[in-house]
């Protein structure tokens, strides 16, 4: 899971179930979690009520709005992954 529970000193991580605080779940049924990228925004450092769970992820059937989230068809994140690097940096403007 995500911890977005800006009481958590894990606020803006992916943590372990059972947790107290506020998560969302990385496994859906929907499976736009099933290809995840991580953004590196509000890491370092973590400031509370900024943001947290912002990712690159799989769009669902009909494009529905994300939360903040960027979702892209599947074949193209499996394309833009077989593209990047590990030291890769994103630019969403």
């Amino acid at each position: 899971a995500w911890c977005d529970d800006p009481k958590s000193k894990f606020y803006n991580k992916q943590i372990k179930l059972p947790s107290r605080y506020n998560y969302e779940k990385l496994y859906r049924k929907d499976k736009i979690y099933d290809i995840i990228i991580t953004l590196d925004y509000n890491t370092n450092p973590t400031i509370k009520n900024k943001g947290s769970a912002i990712f690159i992820h799989v769009a669902n059937k009909f494009y529905k709005k994300t939360k903040g989230c960027i979702a892209l068809k599947k074949m193209d994140l499996i394309k833009m992954l077989s593209q990047i690097k590990r030291a890769t940096k994103i630019k969403i403007y």
